[in-house]
């Protein structure tokens, strides 16, 4: 139960690819993340990523009018069907090709979805009890090649289908007689948007080279009319020429026989009433970009169209009068999508990784995040564990809080890859090595870089660590083999340690000690005495090249990572080896497409990268170029749990055998050479370049790193940054459990007055509901007493428990309460076992930091609230005072509730008038 960590969240990824959705309330964006979907919460500033994985990165996603289900669709054509409810996975279901656009009808009992060159509709899931959710309903045929976009009418009657074949056509969802199928054409282009006027068959299209096209339809909305075959006769329906015997029973096709057509009376007709250029609405710039997303909110006419240059338009319908126009970037918007209201818009850009949320009306960004475009190298908790920093190789860093999910500072001086950060004993100051050769210090008070340590010549640093204290700043080298040593305070350099004979690898500095291990490539480990100045204190040899180290809390255990995938642990006082883990066959074997060896061949060439001791030094979590992390135990040696961060098949070394579906004659598919015929310009060109490549990133862990609390760990992984925490509400963990302590035992002891007993049995049992009954059951006046006479093992489980309730109870001050008597009582017995309890102590600290922040800015809130009623009480009293009235009198407003508030005998006052500024100071004071 101890390591029943599940995954919580993903960082440092906000949007990979696919359409972004609303959800009907409009508060919250649904955004896809490769192979996962996170869900923004802008009313409450709260993002969470679904426990939901595809095999695939998710392209399409479509979300039901009701909001309690929604459908997503990867790469490969899986669709999930998943409740947003219960945030599970209910059906899956293949389409056995891409899918460009799958959309909910407004009525929610159908969905459609663009499957190659035909539309399938479907019965939408939970209407009808099937065993199949997916129940085909009818299949439209009639374009020429993929459909890429469609739109549903107001009242789920008709759709519209927009195709590369530059043609849009109306679909009947029933069997209309004056419907059947419409073609428009007027493009020259692959549509990218087509959309329905409200309450009307009037359309609009948007072709990627910038052309608008507004079409008028005759019917109206009421006027489609439902075919009714005469008496006696049934209507045939016919497969197209070339379908199989599965598909023909298998799928309803729309095809009409002559006898039928000829039968149809009143058809609509299409005219088309305007055209209008987006190349004129640019101004003909230079490098005009092609449309990429549209969207359109019916109720208030607006139409959203962005290009390939991260410019968007907004235009009022049908008019085309331009609103607003604005560039995100320079990279192209791949999704727009409106909110239900139509007041927020989401844009997301697959190139930078980029969430947007702007506010149209008011011209603001309500949302606007953007994660690592880059790999993430490294990561560092705040020693409070509220905020995490990470760095990539785009060279940023980047400052999460962990509660919210949301990036709420970046930091961009650096000029190359990041190798390192960390966070100063107070957190509030973060460290970060780069390859441009220097170390920066960055105050996350005023957001700005304050100091910047670099050496005499040029060098590119490779790691980082900075003493317990704070005042010691060391970064190795990687080109110069040495490690330099500054001064926090002056930004001095004070030493340079040289010693090794390769590249440093990694630095760690004791909790405990004045020490600091650097590990080198040169297969060594040397302890340092960074304030004697006089050499390597110890040298310890490693039968291997060094890739990390780690030092155990208690500070004198280190933990040495090397390229055999060996993890050994030295005792740095003796300088003696006590013992090894083999993790060779733990890292998991795995090949890519292109290699020609096999996966257990492969992993020989496979280590540990990475590595950290936990919160209470019991555990040591360990990963590398794979997609396997690590636990294993450190008294035993032993592997513990093993977890795999992702099933994406999109990232490559994610398969152990060959897939033999990818086998030719010629070998593997992805080692045939496919370049024939096509421009391929030299590495770097990016004006120019017009080859088409493909690139398939490797799924690896660069760095993992465990919270200071204990209850959880953040591992930088090729999707982001992934966090798994611990969640004991659904685990049965007794402890010292006997047969006669049940939880009537319990509650009858609690009846019987006897708080202690209770307590202590309620512990045994481990049971959170039934310790937060016990807890909030025992009187306010007799904490104090039955604290003093609780036992220490005791004290412990509580405090994790008291520190864990505050950050969601709302009996703040009675928790606190009792946290601030047991410190009072058993703080002498805490500070000699601090390193036992230091994860509980870390826990309580953060939550109390947290609750210090929520509470004072609903104070704030109030505080300024009362100022603004109580000098708006006051303007109303001068303004009736300069027009010569009483203010209260009959003429003023509200008299008749002064009135009746005198005739029941309550006196109302105006508070300007008993002492403005004691009043005003009193309810500040008091809010």
């Amino acid at each position: 139960m101890k390591f029943a960590y599940k995954f919580s969240n993903l960082l440092g990824s906000v949007y990979k690819k696919g359409n972004l959705l609303f959800t009907p309330d409009g508060n919250s964006v649904m955004s896809p993340v490769g192979n996962r979907v996170t869900v923004f919460d802008l009313k409450n500033n709260k993002s969470e990523t679904l426990p939901i994985e595809a095999r695939m990165n998710i392209t399409c996603i479509a979300l039901s009018p009701d909001g309690y289900t929604f459908i997503v669709v990867s790469e490969d054509g899986e669709a999930l069907l998943c409740s947003l409810v219960s945030k599970t996975i209910l059906h899956t279901y293949h389409f056995h090709s891409p899918i460009h656009a799958i959309k909910f009808s407004p009525d929610g009992k159908k969905f459609a979805v663009t499957r190659e060159s035909k539309v399938l509709v479907f019965h939408a899931p939970g209407r009808t009890r099937e065993y199949n959710p997916f129940v085909l309903h009818r299949t439209f045929y009639g374009p020429y090649d993929e459909t890429v976009c469609l739109d549903w009418t107001s009242n789920s009657s008709a759709f519209c289908v927009g195709s590369k074949d530059m043609n849009t056509r109306v679909f009947g969802a029933q069997h209309f007689s004056n419907l059947i199928v419409y073609s428009m054409g007027g493009h020259n282009d692959v549509i990218m948007g087509a959309y329905f006027e409200a309450d009307s068959l009037d359309l609009y299209t948007i072709s990627a080279n910038g052309r608008l096209n507004v079409w008028d339809c005759d019917t109206d909305l009421d006027g489609l009319k439902p075919f009714e075959a005469p008496d006696g006769e049934t209507s045939t329906i016919e497969a197209p020429d070339g379908e199989d015997e599965a598909e023909e029973t298998k799928d309803k096709v729309v095809r009409m026989t002559k006898d039928e057509e000829a039968k149809m009376v009143d058809k609509i007709l299409y005219k088309r009433t305007a055209k209008h250029s987006y190349k004129e609405a640019r101004g003909d710039k230079a490098g005009f970009g092609k449309v990429t997303s549209t969207a359109f909110h019916k109720n208030t006419h607006i139409l959203v169209t962005g290009f390939e240059d991260g410019v968007f338009f907004l235009h009022e319908m049908p008019d085309f009068n331009l609103i607003h126009s604005l560039s995100i970037s320079d990279q192209n918007i791949a999704s727009i999508e409106f909110n239900k209201s139509g007041d927020w818009i989401a844009f997301g850009c697959s190139g930078l990784g980029q969430l947007l949320v702007w506010e149209w009306q008011s011209e603001t960004y309500v949302l606007k995040q953007q994660g690592h475009f880059n790999n993430m190298n490294c990561l560092a908790y705040s020693p409070d564990a509220q905020n995490l920093a990470t760095g990539g190789d785009d060279g940023k860093v980047k400052v999460w809080n962990t509660s919210s999910g949301f990036c709420f500072v970046t930091f961009t001086e650096h000029l190359a890859g990041i190798t390192g950060v960390t966070f100063n004993q107070k957190g509030q100051v973060v460290l970060s090595s780069s390859l441009d050769g220097t170390v920066r210090a960055f105050d996350l008070n005023r957001y700005r870089n304050f100091r910047t340590f670099t050496s005499p010549r040029p060098t590119q640093f490779s790691c980082l660590a900075i003493d317990p204290s704070g005042d010691i700043v060391c970064a190795g080298a990687m080109d110069s083999f040495e490690i330099f040593v500054w001064s926090m305070q002056t930004g001095r350099l004070l030493e340079v340690l040289a010693g090794h004979e390769g590249p440093i690898s990694s630095l760690s500095f004791s909790p405990t000690q004045v020490q600091l291990a650097s590990a080198s490539w040169d297969n060594t480990v040397k302890i340092w005495d960074v304030f004697e100045h006089k050499g390597a204190k110890e040298t310890l040899n490693v039968l291997s090249h060094v890739l990390c180290v780690a030092y155990h809390p208690g500070g004198v255990e280190l933990a040495v990572s090397g390229l055999n995938a060996q993890i050994s642990f030295w005792d740095t006082t003796e300088g003696k080896q006590l013992g090894t883990i083999e993790g060779r066959h733990d890292i998991g074997y795995s090949r890519k497409e292109e290699e020609k060896i096999t996966a257990k061949k492969s992993a020989f060439g496979k280590a540990f990268n990475t590595i950290c001791y936990s919160a209470d030094g019991n555990c040591i979590l360990a990963a590398g170029r794979s997609k396997n992390v690590c636990i294993y135990s450190v008294a035993d040696k032993l592997l513990m749990k093993k977890f795999e961060i992702s099933c994406n098949l999109s990232f490559d070394g994610m398969e152990e055998f060959l897939d033999k579906r990818k086998m030719t004659e010629f070998g593997s598919l992805a080692l045939v050479d496919s370049t024939e015929g096509t421009d391929v310009s030299l590495p770097g060109v990016k004006k120019g370049d017009m080859s088409s490549r493909h690139w398939k990133p490797e799924v690896r862990v660069s760095s993992v790193q465990f919270s200071p609390t204990g209850r959880a760990w953040a591992a930088t992984t090729t999707e982001g940054l992934l966090i798994y925490s611990l969640d004991h509400n659904l685990v049965f963990d007794p402890f010292d459990l006997e047969l006669d302590i049940t939880p009537s035992s319990v509650k009858s002891s609690l009846a019987k007055g006897e708080y202690s007993t209770a307590l202590m049995l309620s512990f045994r049992l481990n049971e959170q509901q039934l310790i937060q009954e016990v807890l909030e059951m025992i009187p306010v006046s007799d904490v104090e007493v039955i604290l003093a006479n609780l036992p220490d093992v005791y004290v412990d489980k509580l405090m994790t428990f008291i520190a864990t309730l505050i950050e969601s109870t709302a009996h703040i001050e009675f928790y606190l309460i009792w946290a601030r008597q047991l410190l009072m009582q058993h703080g002498p017995k805490l500070k000699q076992r601090s390193q036992s309890v230091m994860t509980s102590l870390r826990l309580l600290q953060k939550n109390v930091t947290r609750k210090l922040e929520e509470i004072g800015k609903i104070c704030d809130h109030n505080k300024y609230s009362l100022q603004y009623i109580i000098s708006l009480s006051q303007s109303k009293r001068k303004l009736a005072q300069a027009e010569g009235k009483e203010f209260g009198s009959d003429t003023e407003e509200g008299t008749t509730t002064d009135r009746e508030g005198a005739e029941k005998g309550i006196s109302i006052v105006d508070p300007s008038e008993s002492g403005d500024s004691d009043y005003m100071d009193y309810l500040i004071d008091h809010t």
